[in-house]
């Protein structure tokens, strides 16, 4: 029993966020609620990835590169490229979106490959009681981010398409006017769907891809590293591919949005 309560308290322990309530509020579902270790990291980690493209970009030849212009140039090479073969419309915006979309959120997921005790003991030392390092894992973030590509969309679709063409593509597509209840609802199910998947895709797999880990630090020590590498090379893939997801899926919703016909 004792060994069961310590093992709950433990998994418990680790998916509590460091929170911030709004003085008055009471309850931890309010939306007065902050995830500070949320907050924190997914600032950090922006901020590390706007200074080294910066530094990058400062120390910029012509010449012979070095290893971090190497590094810049061939993955904006690869946004670019998908950029190009995905988006069909003329926005200058796309591009820069779609680069720090795959960026920022890879290495937000990259949080979840270091040790599990690590920084949430560092922070118990300090007097920190919680503390989660992967932002992702968070479904707020990934409500955040889905949300903004969501407003991004409805915004270019009135750009392009026009007050009058929007409407009409969500009352009159894909029945004809006739049907407007039905394309109504078709269209409005079928847009809040975009940013629900593009959250819930992300969050889950990290959310399972962090309890994976908790649950192999539960382990004897020498079952913990054959399995924990094992998860982690796997855990690689996982978290390259939801950045990548998320980047494309960006990408075709938003090439969607610019079509005018």
């Amino acid at each position: 029993m004792n060994s069961e309560v310590s093992t709950s308290h433990y998994i418990q322990h680790h998916l509590e966020h460091l929170t911030y309530r709004w003085p008055g509020v009471t309850t931890e579902t309010s939306f007065w609620t902050f995830n500070l270790d949320t907050l924190f990291f997914s600032a950090f980690l922006g901020i590390l990835f706007c200074s080294l493209f910066y530094f990058a970009a400062k120390r910029v030849t012509s010449g012979v590169p070095g290893k971090l212009q190497n590094f810049v140039e061939m993955l904006m090479e690869f946004v670019d490229t998908q950029v190009k073969d995905t988006f069909h419309g003329r926005n200058a915006l796309i591009a820069p979106l779609a680069l720090t979309i795959f960026t920022w959120v890879f290495l937000m997921n990259f949080m979840d490959l270091l040790p599990v005790d690590l920084l949430p003991k560092i922070a118990s030392m300090l007097g920190i009681e919680h503390l989660r390092v992967v932002p992702t894992a968070d479904p707020n973030l990934t409500f955040s981010l889905s949300l903004t590509v969501f407003f991004l969309i409805i915004f270019y679709s009135i750009k392009i398409k026009g007050v009058g063409g929007f409407i009409k593509e969500i009352t009159c597509t894909p029945f004809g006017i006739w049907l407007l209840p039905v394309n109504f609802i078709l269209k409005v199910v079928e847009e809040i769907a975009k940013p629900l998947s593009l959250a819930l895709r992300l969050f889950g797999n990290m959310y399972a891809g962090e309890l994976i880990f908790i649950l192999i630090a539960l382990l004897p020590w020498w079952a913990q590293w054959p399995l924990g590498g094992v998860w982690a090379i796997f855990h690689i893939l996982i978290i390259t591919l939801q950045a990548f997801i998320f980047m494309m899926l960006t990408i075709v919703y938003l090439s969607l949005a610019h079509e005018s016909h």
